[in-house]
């Protein structure tokens, strides 16, 4: 139709638009909406497979290592469409404290949903919020909540490493970044950059002690203080090439890169140096927090007070929640500086609040340290006998064994591979990490069980060995 005909017209020959309201209705339906006919084993898991590698991206991972469609959890456990029941020791890549749906948590959700809060306030305040920040500052190491601020960031973790980064290169006015060899910080750019994997980028990679492969070839309390020294040495060498940066930024255990635990005295002599040259020390809290590593933060074993954190995974109960706290003399930044229109999430900050408080009231950090303890004992005793493990290590309940080849002692990427599946196929849910990716990790929840446990060394000393004799 022309633009110059008359409205009345238009009306007269063209007909309504089709599957439009010509109301919005102002009340809630009373039907209940219907769930996808298409949905449990009804679904056939093997369809679900196959249309998801049609459709998803090629980057995608766990679904790669991990072919289960689950449709219900509790817990520790996973019920797949398939109808088997497999124990999760991923846990959501650290991110569930408490397991698979713990009551507390779909209690606080429920209440969010029952009590008509809104659920996206970009960032507003709200009881909600309010409950959930005065929870996580009473869980912070003192000397750093006495004086914080809080910074809501995109839903993910790396979302608050880029957030961190920008925070302390505006506080510094400087640009340069240090950061250590096998860390992990997410995939965005800024985060990548910061991760030991990347190719270029404004950071300067220092040491990260370990004793199995130390990069100095000494190991223990020897080789971490060499570490600490060469830090010391390139920061104040006047021809080091390393201007003062504007962070350093660390993993009290490095996870992706192989559940690699810093040693306390090294990371108080980190803190040491970054504080007497006014360098911002950042801790990457998101895989070691809320009580992980057998300490509510991992910083607290070595009595670490850094003037960033950047907390993800477990602080939301489950659901996508990423924050930075920090000292509030780094707080220069101007309205709308740092943004992001999911940092209202409700949801998440509810079963947070409730993540938190079950995990300081039960004092399962504590609970993690012992169990953590008992289980690594139980994997060293299991490697005496078994060549092929060449190195357990950890820090509570996030535990990780090296996979390696027994004539040459180098890592072996294959085998630990061959492990994960040999888990899987007796209802074990195991990743890998490391340099290789030989190193089988451990993330149960805080939650469990000695029977669990038990039942995970069980599943894992027989998958071992049936690994071993694959032909390879």
């Amino acid at each position: 139709m022309a633009f110059t005909e008359p409205a009345g017209a238009a009306a007269a020959t063209q007909a309504p638009p089709q599957n439009i309201p010509q109301k919005i209705p102002q009340e809630v339906p009373k039907t209940t909406p219907q769930v996808p006919p298409q949905t449990g084993r009804a679904a056939g898991p093997d369809g679900i497979l196959r249309r998801q590698a049609q459709r998803e991206s090629a980057a995608r991972t766990y679904a790669r290592s991990l072919p289960i469609v689950p449709v219900r959890a509790r817990g520790l456990t996973i019920e797949g469409a398939d109808g088997r029941r497999y124990l999760d020791c991923l846990s959501g890549a650290g991110t569930l404290a408490l397991g698979h749906n713990h009551p507390v948590v779909l209690e606080a959700v429920r209440g969010v949903l029952d009590s008509g809060a809104p659920l996206h306030v970009l960032d507003l305040a709200t009881p909600v919020k309010d409950a959930f920040t005065t929870e996580l500052f009473a869980n912070l190491p003192p000397a750093l909540a006495a004086d914080a601020r809080i910074q809501f960031c995109g839903p993910a973790g790396t979302d608050a490493v880029e957030a961190a980064l920008k925070l302390v290169r505006t506080a510094t006015g400087r640009s340069g970044l240090l950061a250590f060899t096998g860390a992990y910080h997410g995939m965005t750019s800024g985060a990548l950059e910061a991760s030991g994997g990347t190719a270029e980028g404004r950071v300067t990679r220092l040491p990260y002690p370990q004793d199995f492969r130390c990069p100095f070839g000494v190991g223990g309390p020897e080789g971490a203080e060499l570490a600490a020294r060469w830090t010391e040495n390139l920061l104040d060498d006047p021809k080091g090439g390393v201007p003062l940066p504007a962070g350093l930024i660390v993993e009290p255990v490095q996870g992706e890169g192989g559940v690699n635990p810093a040693p306390d005295a090294w990371l108080r002599r980190i803190r040491e140096i970054t504080a007497s040259r006014g360098i911002p020390l950042i801790a990457d809290e998101v895989q070691t927090g809320v009580g992980r590593t057998g300490a509510f933060w991992g910083v607290d074993h070595a009595g670490v007070v850094p003037d960033v954190m950047v907390l993800s995974k477990a602080i939301g109960g489950s659901l996508p929640l990423a924050v930075i706290v920090y000292r509030s003399g780094l707080d220069v930044w101007a309205p709308g500086a740092h943004a992001g229109t999911f940092r209202g999430n409700q949801l998440a900050m509810a079963a947070g609040t409730a993540t938190l408080a079950f995990v300081r009231e039960n004092r399962l950090a504590e609970r993690a340290a012992v169990l953590g303890d008992r289980m690594t004992a139980a994997l060293r005793g299991l490697a005496a006998g078994h060549p092929c493990i060449g190195d357990v290590r950890g820090r509570g309940l996030m535990i990780g064994l090296e996979l390696v080849d027994p004539d040459t002692g180098a890592a072996a990427p294959a085998l630990a591979a061959a492990v994960r599946q040999e888990c899987l196929d007796r209802g074990l849910i195991v990743e890998l990490g490391g340099r290789h990716s030989a190193v089988v990790r451990l993330l149960p929840p805080l939650t469990l069980t000695d029977e669990q446990a038990a039942a995970v060394l069980d599943r894992l000393a027989d998958a071992i060995p049936a690994a071993a004799r694959r032909p390879r």
